[in-house]
């Protein structure tokens, strides 16, 4: 009971910083702090993502940011061509509606987790690793010799997309947007993980035999849980496109990859604001420590290194305790 309160308490003081700080500096007339906390909140939905996957079915996809940089290139795609007054390929019509362009980013990452997923599941362990780092780099590689959409330059966004009844271009507004998808996102972890489905997520992790004793299919589970983190995280990406009015193959990159990795194993590996806690320290080092060395990853090194060694529940783990399962 103590163990349940003092989580809760950490939680909610998570999310309370979260939304104080970019008010006080919207307030304070310090925008910078606004997208800082955006970033945090796009960067730890693409966490709760990659959660789904590595925290509850432990599956270690190095090719998460495939899927972050499809969302991203959905988003500069469709404000690219609406920006020109262009089609999109096959006569699609361009727009650029926010929710439009979610789904759209939403079903392209789908589609491509399955097949991927399908092949990739199939193996386990390293080899596991491997495959799905290989298909992230097969499509960063694509990305990079695609001169249509910049190539290596990248993609500019001239005009940040737009959401009904939003003013998307002020940082506040943005800012409040990204924490309702995050908030959504948090709760779409938490159905999963309190489901039946998530339960058999989680049983494929620790016994795959003895899940299909019992008459289910360990690989269909994965393949669904794996199909809905590459969703969650291509939503992400579509959100920090916008943010930055920018997408280049570095969303695609297995840098990317390894940073939601970072995030997740950082703030609890399987816990609900685990990957809030992981975004929040890693823009923070990224922040302070950043305009003082470029090595600032030298610092976060050290911390991660403390974390596996010693907190092996994350950050949330030492400061809340145990979580009640897995």
């Amino acid at each position: 009971m103590m163990a349940l309160s003092r989580g809760t308490l950490v939680s909610a003081l998570l999310l309370v910083l979260l939304v104080a700080i970019p008010v006080a500096a919207t307030m304070a007339g310090e925008p910078f702090y606004v997208t800082l906390a955006t970033r945090i909140a796009i960067l730890a939905l693409a966490a709760v993502g990659l959660n789904i996957a590595l925290g509850l079915g432990g599956l270690v996809s190095f090719g998460h940011a495939a899927f972050f940089g499809l969302g991203g290139y959905v988003a500069g795609i469709f404000a690219t061509h609406a920006f020109n007054g262009e089609p999109l390929p096959f006569g699609l019509t361009a727009t650029t509606s926010m929710p439009v362009i979610w789904l759209s980013a939403m079903a392209l990452c789908g589609l491509v987790a399955l097949p991927i997923g399908a092949i990739s599941l199939r193996t386990s362990g390293v080899y596991f690793i491997m495959i799905t780092l290989a298909f992230a780099q097969m499509i960063y590689y694509f990305a990079v010799s695609w001169p249509s959409y910049g190539g290596e330059d990248g993609l500019s966004i001239y005009v940040r997309n737009g959401f009904p009844g939003l003013n998307t271009a002020q940082p506040l507004p943005y800012f409040l947007l990204c924490l309702g998808v995050l908030a959504a996102g948090l709760v779409l972890f938490q159905l999963i993980k309190g489901s039946r489905f998530g339960t058999a997520l989680e049983a494929s992790r620790q016994n795959p035999t003895r899940l299909a004793a019992v008459g289910i299919a360990p690989f269909a589970i994965r393949l669904v849980a794996f199909a809905v983190s590459a969703m969650v995280t291509g939503l992400a990406g579509a959100l920090f496109a916008d943010l930055n009015r920018f997408v280049s193959p570095s969303m695609l990159s297995w840098h990317m990859s390894g940073e939601l990795i970072v995030l997740i194993i950082l703030g609890g590996k399987g816990r609900l604001f685990g990957p809030l806690a992981g975004a929040m320290v890693y823009v923070l080092f990224e922040y302070a420590l950043g305009g003082i060395t470029e090595r600032w990853q030298f610092f976060l090194g050290l911390i991660l290194l403390g974390v596996v060694l010693f907190a092996r529940g994350g950050l949330l783990g030492l400061l809340a305790g145990k979580a009640r399962h897995g």
